[in-house]
């Protein structure tokens, strides 16, 4: 049976907040008389809450007054004073989802009391357009039924999973900043099909279906990414070449050293003291 949504409070509704809150809501998983948020620019609470029609606050303590769930999805380096201004409102009949990069479940546990009921998840901004990859982990407290909330939330806006918490840092690392990674590389292949002599349009719609026709390709059929190279490169041919090319550029070695400079950037994050 699936649980009922609770009434939903979003404090920082900016990029992944306010994609959330669209994500819910045109699922239909809840309805906008049933949402709160708050962010800290006017304008941005102003604009969101026309789009959306949920009440937009400009009190973090009040949407937590006004919810049963509650996501948190501001800065790491304001996570703290948020925390600080909502913990005397906090009760344990509620629901916290923490959308904020390196911010331990230990950490929120210190701020909101250890009886309380903790989420903490690393969504991907591919969630802007409904294709987004979210990881979690829940502390002890947490119940079948938040668990059915947690993915009905994220689900809204692409697939999830649960993790274990010490993986969360390499989540963030690997899918977190991959989008950024990924459109680098789309970058670049335009790139190199303009140096080559295409036009740049063309470079580009040429770069960018290739890369969701290989990722289309890689779901469909389960196969290894090694197996689908190895189907595309002729013994000799134009795309050994490319390959041996890439190799050179250390090209693989790059990506995999981006993941972990991600990851342990987000391994800082939370020890920062304004997280704790």
């Amino acid at each position: 049976m699936t649980t009922v949504f609770p009434r939903l409070g979003i404090i920082g509704a900016g990029r992944m907040g306010g994609a959330l809150l669209r994500g819910v809501l045109a699922a239909g998983v809840t309805t906008p008389d049933a949402v709160c948020f708050s962010c800290a620019r006017a304008e941005s609470r102003q604009r969101l809450a026309q789009q959306t029609r949920a009440r937009a606050l400009a009190d973090n303590a009040q949407v937590v007054a006004e919810s049963e769930a509650v996501v948190l999805a501001v800065k790491p380096q304001v996570a703290g004073a948020v925390l600080r201004e909502i913990a005397p409102v906090w009760t344990r009949d509620r629901l916290l989802i923490s959308v904020v990069a390196g911010l331990r479940l230990a950490s929120l546990e210190g701020m909101l009391g250890g009886s309380a009921r903790l989420v903490r998840a690393m969504p991907n901004t591919p969630c802007l357009v409904g294709a987004g990859i979210t990881a979690y982990c829940t502390n002890a407290q947490v119940r079948a039924e938040d668990v059915q909330v947690v993915e009905r939330l994220f689900g809204a806006v692409g697939d999830c999973l649960a993790v274990q918490e010490a993986w969360l840092d390499a989540v963030t690392g690997l899918s977190g900043s991959g989008p950024a990674y990924v459109a680098v590389f789309v970058e670049a292949l335009t790139d190199g099909g303009v140096q080559v002599g295409l036009p740049r349009e063309v470079a580009y719609r040429l770069a960018l279906q290739t890369v969701k026709g290989t990722v289309a390709l890689l779901q469909q059929t389960g196969q290894h990414p090694a197996q689908l190279k190895d189907m595309v490169a002729s013994p000799g041919g134009t795309t050994m070449a490319g390959l041996h090319a890439l190799e050179q550029g250390a090209f693989r070695a790059a990506v995999m050293n981006a993941v972990v400079a991600a990851t342990a950037r987000a391994q800082q994050l939370g020890q920062l003291p304004e997280t704790k």
